[in-house]
């Protein structure tokens, strides 16, 4: 039994997954004022929060949870691979997305995505995952899953945009 509360665990992509293990979930939504300790202390199992902030009830972090559960669970998406590529399931976040047409109102597509090269669109979806990871999410990159290029890549951006010489 899980249960909604601003003071619990940090729901992540990581519960997500582990929740789409267990064969069934029962959330439990408090609203205003909260629980009786007892149900606390003697039915839940997990205690899970989506923020840093109170609302005022539990049943809108619940729909997250269900939602970012569900869709890890075989046969939902239509690709399966999607929730594989999916931010933080990587430990990164995804890669920037483009559609067609290749061109509008001067808007490119990057060349690489087009060039039907798929070595070279892979290693451009990562090295952007990674880029976007350091601008946006920096904390994440403590526990990602990196090569020793990958690393370096990173201390030389990092390294770049501390000297302010670099943009000159």
């Amino acid at each position: 039994m899980i249960l909604m509360c601003p003071q619990g665990e940090p729901f992540s992509q990581r519960k997500a997954e582990e929740l789409a293990r267990e064969e069934r979930l029962i959330f439990i939504c408090g609203h205003y004022e909260g629980y009786d300790e007892r149900i606390r202390e003697h039915l839940v199992t997990d205690e899970l929060s989506i923020g840093d902030y109170v609302l005022t009830g539990g049943e809108l972090p619940a729909m997250v949870m269900i939602d970012s559960v569900v869709r890890l669970l075989p046969g939902v998406l239509g690709n399966e691979s999607s929730a594989v590529t999916d931010s933080y399931s990587t430990g990164l976040l995804e890669y920037p997305h483009y559609t067609r047409p290749a061109s509008f109102r001067g808007w490119d597509v990057p060349e690489v995505l087009i060039s039907g090269h798929h070595r070279n669109i892979d290693a451009w979806r990562r090295e952007q995952s990674l880029q976007r990871t350091l601008q946006r999410r920096p904390d994440l990159l403590e526990t990602a899953e990196l090569t020793d290029k990958e690393r370096k890549w990173l201390r030389e951006r990092k390294s770049q945009a501390a000297d302010p010489e670099s943009f000159s």
